[in-house]
């Protein structure tokens, strides 16, 4: 059992450094804004 309890314990801590790594990027990075053009066809339009 001690075996199944360590691998619990390490894939929480996995878990936890992946978590912290995603707030980290939303925290410090801000999302980056740009011009989006989407042309429609005429024939879409039209209906």
């Amino acid at each position: 059992m001690p075996t199944l309890f360590r691998l619990l314990i390490i894939l929480g801590i996995l878990a936890g450094l992946g978590y912290a790594a995603l707030l980290a990027i939303v925290t410090f990075l801000p999302p980056e804004t740009r011009q989006i053009t989407v042309e429609i066809p005429a024939e879409r339009l039209q209906r």
